[in-house]
């Protein structure tokens, strides 16, 4: 990433965060701009404004999209709803473009209520260490949740799962949409199987 011209961008949702003066901002944890740097690729904070973000994305060259985790969606009790539509927007767009999307945590979930796969409250999900089967591997990551769905429909196919038959990760089975539950920007140090993922999936330049 050194080499003028060689950054790999990728499009960054943010969190809502609601400050003690009941302003609206946008955050994002600056751990992710550090794990990104770690895969060989930048972050472009998109604002939770639907025009605004999908002009962004429109006019940016990213190599992809990545919706962060955070606030519950509107449908299960959050109070982000212009969040919701800003990443239902990039979602969708994504998938016109073939642009390659990952969600992580909330942003899985966002990708399974847009194909209509329900979430349910679920215990035992908020733990530093997790025992996750990945492809049919084990690996130890973390989670940070309570929702999350034990079934899944078409096209989001089942990629990982933990304890209690939660689902952990989906992929779209023709379209490079997919959903991880754990949160690689936590990990220290960073998770080599996580710095491949990302760097594979959004096809980073160094």
């Amino acid at each position: 990433m050194s080499e003028r011209g060689a950054v790999s961008y990728v499009a960054v949702s943010q969190r809502v965060v609601v400050d003690a003066h009941g302003t609206r901002n946008d955050a994002l944890d600056r751990r992710w701009a550090a794990f990104l740097l770690h895969c060989g690729l930048l972050p472009l904070p998109l604002p939770n404004d639907t025009t605004a973000a999908l002009g962004v994305l429109r006019r940016s060259p990213v190599r992809g999209v990545l919706l962060t985790g955070g606030n519950d969606l509107a449908a299960y009790g959050g109070d982000a709803p212009e969040r919701d539509a800003a990443e239902l927007a990039l979602l969708d767009a994504a998938e016109r473009r073939g642009l390659p999307l990952l969600g992580v945590c909330r942003g899985m979930q966002i990708l399974q209520h847009r194909f209509g796969v329900p979430l349910t409250r679920v215990r035992g999900h908020v733990a530093e260490r997790q025992m996750l089967t990945v492809d049919g591997r084990e690996r130890v990551a973390n989670s940070y949740h309570t929702w999350a769905a034990t079934r899944t429909r078409p096209p989001l196919q089942v990629w990982a799962t933990g304890p209690g038959k939660v689902i952990k990760a989906v992929r779209h089975e023709n379209a490079p949409l997919a959903g991880i539950m754990w949160h690689p920007e936590r990990m220290t140090p960073f998770a080599e199987d996580d710095r491949a993922l990302f760097h594979d999936w959004f096809g980073a330049s160094a």
